[in-house]
């Protein structure tokens, strides 16, 4: 099992402080631009990266990492391409975690295995993938836990206690907890919410629980890490994208307004 996840929470715990994991969108706003948005997070201040696997239809996602996929598969990516950005990360660092999230259909028109061992020799860590339930565990799941990959699993606020030790089963890395039920980036969660909810969660898994969704500015960040071991933040970002080529600024420059605004995010970390 790769252990970058585990070693990198650990690492916080010493620090005394919650990560920031960043999302973003593999090939957005093209491949090139892309992957030195990703070459520049860690240093930016991104403790784990969560990068998007482009899909035409990803459900659970609202408007802005919609745009985020359509810009990709239009700008050419494949998951074969989002994988050899992973490569490409790894000749420089070996130490932040990458964690893949999307949806199952490409991942099946590629191969399971043919995936999941590409995957692991690519580098990666950790899989999201929201469309898979835990009634499909055989599918995706045993396979990617058995190959080394962590299965990282999403809860919500409508998951009660048997749902919660059912989706927890054979859960690793970290629990990702969404804070709203909804799309992603609409709204924002009540920190008294998401507090018990955590509360709730961390009676059945020792895992490290992040949260998600609606998440955009330092303060939020810095409330989320008071409860929670690391904060997402994924279409604050991708809007940084979308904003720069709406405005048909320079690639540099849209990389560069990403990272200074991951920056002022992990601030909220520390």
């Amino acid at each position: 099992m790769s252990q970058r996840i585990q070693k990198r929470f650990e690492k916080l715990k010493q620090e005394g402080r919650p990560g920031l994991v960043t999302f973003t969108t593999a090939g957005d706003p093209d491949q090139e631009t892309a992957q030195k948005i990703l070459n520049g997070l860690p240093a930016a201040g991104a403790d784990i990266i969560e990068m998007g696997m482009p899909f035409s239809d990803p459900m659970a996602d609202g408007p802005a990492i919609q745009l985020a996929n359509l810009r990709a598969l239009g700008s050419g990516i494949t998951l074969s391409k989002t994988l050899d950005m992973v490569r490409e990360f790894r000749k420089h660092d070996d130490e932040t975690p990458i964690v893949l999230m999307g949806y199952y259909n490409p991942i099946h028109y590629y191969g399971n295995q043919r995936f999941l061992d590409d995957a692991i020799t690519a580098g990666a860590d950790g899989l999201i993938i929201v469309d898979l339930p835990p009634e499909e565990d055989d599918e995706l799941c045993h396979p990617c836990l058995t190959s080394g990959l962590n299965w990282i699993r999403l809860t919500t606020p409508t998951s009660d206690e048997a749902r919660l030790a059912t989706v927890l089963k054979n859960s690793s890395g970290f629990v990702y907890h969404v804070s709203i039920a909804g799309i992603t980036g609409t709204q924002s969660a009540d920190s008294v919410d998401v507090e018990s909810a955590i509360k709730r969660i961390r009676k059945q898994t020792d895992l490290p629980i992040a949260v998600g969704f609606g998440i955009k500015t330092p303060a939020q960040v810095r409330e989320t890490g008071k409860i929670a071991d690391a904060a997402v933040v994924g279409s604050a970002l991708v809007n940084v994208i979308r904003q720069g080529v709406d405005k048909q600024l320079a690639k540099d420059q849209i990389v560069t307004n990403l990272h200074g605004l991951v920056s002022e995010l992990a601030a909220g970390t520390r």
